[in-house]
């Protein structure tokens, strides 16, 4: 994406006919294959060909990269596609010399420091739904293989002992599930639950509809108190870790299990293995871990390791090949809106704005800005398009910066490069695209 803008502004035709709105205008300053982009930890292919569709660069690798060959691949790269285990620092960010948009191929963006790419004025998007089904249904599978011991037993038979009982086994049908967050995971887990005869409670700091048969109760406690199984949905936040510590669990009904795929960051593990060791829990299972590998192999260690009914997975809530494909094609889509008309729609760090797309053959051209979030930047910019004709223009801000789209009608490429220098002299100016 150029400084300067050396392409020819479409002229129009005399007397030329409106269009109607299906023909829009494509709006890109560059030749597509100067956008260069670094996919790393194997997105899904479904995205990758969306994006090798749009004509960029693509540079693909099944792994996250040490941090030395991240810090140089990412020096001239305008687009970075990542997952969960790699980091995007300040440190790494700030070598990112030419990088305009984050995009997170799963739930979390904790591993992005978004406050210092929105300072850069660096977009991130993420995926936040597609995989709730994926997860929804391990956790349903968790709590039959808690309920039936079915961990420790696979265990036995590997080590060649056949132990068929029934003592400790148990159907889920008209025990009671406690949802802990009702998003988008914990409301399909709860008709998901419902459907298979469980009695649906959950606990969220939000006043929320319930579906089916479920019931809000008004605090964590009540819920820990009441149900037979608790399963965990909370982001990772200050205000919820370790907010299933000893206290909590001792709460908890005796012979009850616990259920975390969320972030491992929620549970006290050291007294979640103390609970299950002296039989007050019954059993736990644990998708996350408050320290995850940084890739696969041997040697992972945990507290929980040898724990009586204690189901542990490597972080495989939203592994299914279902779950990844529909999360690669809706962050690659994300990223070639953002790339190529500027459209923030689903973004994590921006606020979300969107304007409809130009007349196909006309002299419109579409400004980007990312400022500080500061009284008089845009009565600044304004000011610098005040003698064009303004066509649309939408402004939102964001925490520390705003974001602007601005269609107007400009003769000429010298024009053009005028306004781009004008409002890139603004101090408050973070960062500036032109689309025509």
């Amino acid at each position: 994406m150029p400084d300067k803008i050396e392409n020819q502004l479409p002229s129009a035709e005399p007397g030329q006919r409106v269009r109607t709105r299906s023909q829009t205008k494509n709006l890109k300053p560059f030749n597509t294959t100067d956008i260069k982009i670094l996919l790393l930890e194997g997105p899904s292919q479904n995205g990758v060909k969306i994006l090798k569709g749009a004509g960029y660069q693509v540079e693909y690798h099944t792994k996250a990269l040490p941090k030395d060959q991240l810090i140089e691949k990412i020096k001239d790269v305008h687009v970075v596609g990542i997952r969960s285990k790699t980091l995007l620092t300040e440190e790494v960010l700030g070598h990112a010399k030419n990088l305009v948009v984050i995009g997170c191929f799963c739930i979390g963006t904790n591993q992005v420091d978004l406050k210092y790419a929105s300072s850069r004025g660096i977009a991130v998007f993420n995926s936040p739904f597609s995989n709730s089904r994926s997860v929804a249904e391990l956790v349903i599978a968790l709590n039959v293989g808690l309920a039936r011991s079915i961990g420790d037993l696979n265990t036995l038979m590997h080590n060649g002992k056949y132990t068929k009982r029934s003592e400790n086994s148990h159907e889920v049908r008209g025990k009671k599930l406690g949802i802990v967050g009702y998003g988008h995971i914990g409301s399909q887990l709860s008709v998901l639950a419902d459907s298979m005869g469980m009695s649906v409670y959950f606990f969220d700091v939000l006043q929320t509809n319930a579906l089916g048969t479920a019931v809000q109760l008004p605090t964590l406690e009540e819920l820990l108190a009441t149900c037979d199984f608790i399963t965990l949905h909370v982001p990772e936040l200050q205000s919820t870790k370790n907010m299933i510590g000893e206290r909590e669990i001792s709460l908890m009904k005796k012979g009850s299990f616990l259920i975390n795929a969320s972030r491992g960051t929620v549970v006290d593990i050291p007294a979640l293995a103390a609970a299950l060791k002296s039989g007050h829990l019954a059993g736990a299972a644990v998708d996350v871990y408050p320290s995850e590998p940084f890739g696969n192999g041997k040697n992972f260690e945990t507290e929980l390791q040898g724990c009586p009914n204690t189901i542990l997975s490597p972080h495989i809530g939203g592994s299914t090949e279902e779950a990844q494909s529909s999360i690669g094609v809706e962050v690659a889509n994300a990223l070639v809106k953002y790339i190529n008309n500027g459209t923030t729609l689903g973004a994590v760090n921006f606020p979300e704005v969107d304007l409809r797309m130009p007349v196909e053959g006309s002299k419109t051209v579409r400004i980007l800005n990312v400022h500080q979030n500061v009284p008089g930047v845009l009565k600044q910019i304004n000011k610098n398009l005040g003698e064009y004709n303004i066509e649309k223009q939408i402004c939102d801000s964001k925490d520390t910066i705003a974001y602007l789209m601005a269609d107007i009608s400009v003769d000429s490429v010298e024009e053009l490069n005028n306004i781009n220098n004008s409002i890139n002299s603004i101090q408050e100016s973070i960062r500036t695209r032109i689309l025509f």
